[in-house]
């Protein structure tokens, strides 16, 4: 996926205001089960929020979100305080949700 512009990444971070975080990334990090959770949601919700409840340097966070989206081909829309956004859109064009402007 190529990268996010900045209007669409201010876009992803309007429609994430409403969410919940659905990953959690506590003290053992970045780890395979973590990596198949996001995998999973993202596949299901496209738009996903990642809480980092163990890292609170902000050098750490870039780290693993760099790390999640390496691993799952998402792009961060955003980070606000421990809060990553994280956006991948369907595989299957039809089922798509979200259309980027």
């Amino acid at each position: 996926m190529k990268t996010l512009t900045g209007s669409q990444a201010k876009y992803l971070r309007g429609l994430a205001h409403g969410l919940k975080p659905v990953v959690f990334i506590g003290q053992k990090g970045i780890t395979d089960a973590l990596l198949a959770s996001a995998e999973n949601a993202l596949a299901h919700h496209e738009l996903i929020k990642v809480k980092f409840v163990d890292f609170k340097e902000k050098k750490q966070k870039k780290t693993a979100a760099k790390t999640i989206e390496d691993m799952t081909g998402a792009r961060m829309a955003g980070m606000i305080g421990h809060i990553g956004i994280f956006y991948r859109p369907h595989d299957d064009p039809e089922k798509r949700r979200i259309v980027l402007p």
